[in-house]
């Protein structure tokens, strides 16, 4: 089931060829959503609050779901979930990990503070690719967001 309205999602990635691989598997799977990038936490934030270059809705729109990696320049990912989801105005926007930590405490750490979700990149292309698969079928086709789309 394909849904009809095209909700954007946020990436916060500070690794550009890890953003471009990405990108790049979103297009051969035909996703139409917008993807907005931010490559760190502090802009992340600013992005979500609509601060500094960020000022304007309409350029940085409320995400359905956020991509967010862990080990990040400035304020880490383990720092933004932990705020998002203390946050009641973003608290309900589902944030799914997306790092190369398979270390069981990262894990553990992020579903307390409130991750809906963790996915480990792999090193192999073919891997990454079932992974980005599993993560547009469910977050951007199948899943219903807050605002019921």
């Amino acid at each position: 089931m394909i849904k009809q309205v095209c909700e954007p999602v946020l990436v916060v990635e500070d690794s550009n060829e890890d953003f471009k691989m990405l990108q790049r598997l979103m297009q051969r799977m035909s996703v139409q959503n917008p993807v907005y990038r931010c490559c760190n936490g502090d802009e992340a934030l600013e992005y979500l609050k609509h601060e500094g270059i960020y000022d304007n809705p309409q350029t940085a729109p409320r995400p359905s779901v956020i991509l967010l990696d862990l080990n990040l320049p400035g304020l880490d990912g383990r720092d933004v979930l932990e705020q998002l989801k203390q946050d009641s105005n973003f608290r309900e926007i589902p944030v799914v990990v997306f790092t190369t930590s398979s270390n069981p405490k990262d894990i553990q750490l992020c579903y307390q503070k409130g991750a809906n979700g963790y996915l480990i990149k792999p090193m192999n292309s073919e891997e990454l690719q079932d992974i980005v698969r599993a993560f547009v079928d469910y977050w951007l086709e199948t899943n219903v967001s807050p605002n019921g789309q």
